[in-house]
């Protein structure tokens, strides 16, 4: 496999470079030094910050954009092998390598390389473990899946000590990387598109957490079921957290403010108090996620008073439960959430949130995991006062499985409780313009564009 090495720069031509994590890696070259290209579909505000830095960007993926001749290129797993620049830089006997495969390399030229993996909370986690290394003034490089407001994108280029980065399980792209400190944080069924079940996902899984070895850490949900299958035969050292008196570190007395942002202490194995804290997003998940990463401050030796206000501070990242704003005194929030258990701690928040009626407007992402997951999410979903749901969200899938979001709505309706089905969003924000009221709240909810139904009726 090729090996990148940042004391001997080379060019690297990113396929699908518009991407925020290829853009992230990208970035990150630029700035040691590398020569960047790439190809995407179209231009974005990604693209135009990397032209802007030096980058080369073609929109077009075509066999000429090779002509300058890369030493290495770098591709995502929605490339396929009948690409033009993929069949081209074949032809040319140019290296290849995987998005995960790059990150992976890249890791290894940091010190302490940190990872953060599971189904879901990845992005809010790598965010507070980010938002703590930069109140502690260490210099973090950071590489995040979603938009973190606090450095104003995905990645922050920094120094050689700390690299911070999602560990994503699909196509056991995680399996690529070098950390020294890995966290899992829950390990539920997704991606059945890749994975057989859920055992195969946590043999995934439990390969993930060998890669510390035996000068790492692991630091693992404690509440994970059967969590000794995971940490069974490691040679790092293994921290747990959780709900039960088993784990190294519990969270207790926790309590809620008016807009359900949570307070805790955290209480180590041998009963010590190791600190309250004050969250300033909502959410009982939120308080595992800032467990985790509190663990792993105290493990990297930062002292207390800083994680304290870090997330104190640490007020989340784009699309993670985002208020966006009021229309006729109707409260807009939005959340990613496309999981039945990411809905249902979702809503779950949102019940400790001041509201009237609580409205959900979901669009299911992907027919493989609508499919999968029918009558989990149509329970999740119930949590809501009202439920509108728009299109299935495709993503990288075709319509093959006879699934749509009218076989959602009949679900839900099959348990009692009103449900409405609009196919486009434009018949979405014209009912909740006629039924929403003074005082209701309004989530918008999923992986897809579900997020432009509230900043279109914010425009209104």
């Amino acid at each position: 496999m090729y090996q990148i090495d940042f004391n001997d720069p080379i060019h690297v031509f990113f396929m699908g470079i518009g991407g925020i994590s290829m853009s992230g890696l990208a970035e990150i070259l630029l700035s040691e030094g590398f020569t960047v290209s790439g190809s995407d579909r179209q231009s974005s505000s990604l693209t135009e910050t990397l032209s802007s830095k030096g980058a080369v960007i073609y929109y077009g993926q075509k066999k000429e954009n090779l002509a300058n001749r890369p030493d290495l290129i770098v591709y995502t797993s929605a490339i396929k092998s009948d690409n033009p620049e993929f069949v081209a830089g074949k032809e040319l006997n140019i290296p290849f390598l995987t998005r995960a495969q790059l990150l992976g390399q890249m890791m290894k030229n940091y010190k302490v390389p940190i990872a953060v993996s599971g189904t879901h909370g990845k992005t809010t986690t790598t965010s507070m473990i980010s938002q703590i290394l930069l109140e502690a003034n260490t210099d973090p490089t950071l590489s995040i899946g979603g938009i973190y407001r606090a450095i104003g994108g995905n990645i922050r280029v920094g120094g050689p000590e700390y690299f911070v980065t999602e560990a994503c399980e699909y196509t056991n792209s995680f399996l690529s990387f070098f950390p020294k400190i890995s966290i899992i944080l829950n390990i539920e069924e997704d991606h059945l598109d890749f994975f057989k079940d859920i055992d195969d996902i946590r043999n995934s899984f439990h390969e993930f957490a060998k890669l510390p070895g035996s000068d790492g850490t692991l630091i693992i949900n404690g509440d994970i079921s059967n969590v000794e299958e995971i940490t069974n035969s490691l040679s790092c050292r293994v921290i747990t957290y959780g709900s039960s008196n088993n784990s190294d570190y519990t969270p207790v007395d926790i309590a809620y403010d008016e807009l359900g942002h949570p307070s805790f202490t955290l209480i180590g194995a041998d009963g010590k108090n190791e600190g309250s804290y004050t969250l300033n997003v909502p959410g009982l998940y939120n308080v595992y996620n800032a467990c985790a990463a509190i663990v792993t401050a105290k493990s990297l030796g930062i002292d207390e008073s800083i994680i304290q206000k870090a997330l104190l501070d640490f007020d989340g990242t784009d699309r993670r439960f985002e208020h966006k704003g009021e229309i006729n005194g109707i409260s807009i929030i939005d959340d990613y959430a496309h999981h039945p258990t990411e809905i249902t701690a979702t809503l779950n928040a949102a019940l400790n949130y001041p509201h009237k009626t609580l409205w959900c407007i979901f669009q299911p992402h992907t027919y493989t995991r609508t499919k999968a997951f029918l009558h989990e999410f149509a329970k999740a979903l119930t949590i809501s006062d009202k439920i509108i749901l728009a299109d299935i969200y495709a993503a990288r899938e075709k319509d093959t499985l006879g699934i749509s979001s009218v076989t959602l709505q009949k679900e839900i309706q099959s348990l009692g409780h009103e449900c409405f089905y609009f196919s486009s969003f434009e018949e979405i924000e014209n009912f909740v313009l006629k039924n929403c009221t003074k005082g209701d709240l309004l989530i918008t909810m999923g992986a897809g564009d579900v997020v432009k139904i509230g900043e279109n009726l914010l425009q209104k």
